[in-house]
């Protein structure tokens, strides 16, 4: 999946992108300009991959989860066929 920058989000040219102020290190500005340049990236485009590869990580608190499904015994009805997407649903809701 392409990921797009959120400039890309704008309406019709208009200012209704989301801007905010951010104080950067100057040192961290340079490195940050430097490798856009070196990239062919905009300034813009190296801040969301740092800021997406930084948010999408998981926490991690030392403890590991663990999923525990609930399961159900069921039985086959008749006349049903579990293939039929529509069939199932409108059985579900009553209707068939």
């Amino acid at each position: 999946m392409r990921e797009r920058p959120l400039t890309d989000f704008c309406i019709n040219g208009t200012q209704w992108c989301m801007r905010t102020t951010l104080d950067i290190d100057d040192h961290v500005l340079r490195q940050a300009k430097q490798l856009a340049a070196r990239e062919g990236k905009t300034l813009t485009r190296i801040v969301e991959e740092a800021l997406r590869e930084r948010v999408g990580q998981p926490r991690r608190n030392g403890r590991t989860f663990r999923l525990r499904l609930l399961t159900k015994k069921g039985r086959l009805i008749p006349g049903v066929n579990l293939a039929d997407r529509d069939a199932l649903y409108e059985r579900m809701e009553g209707r068939g």
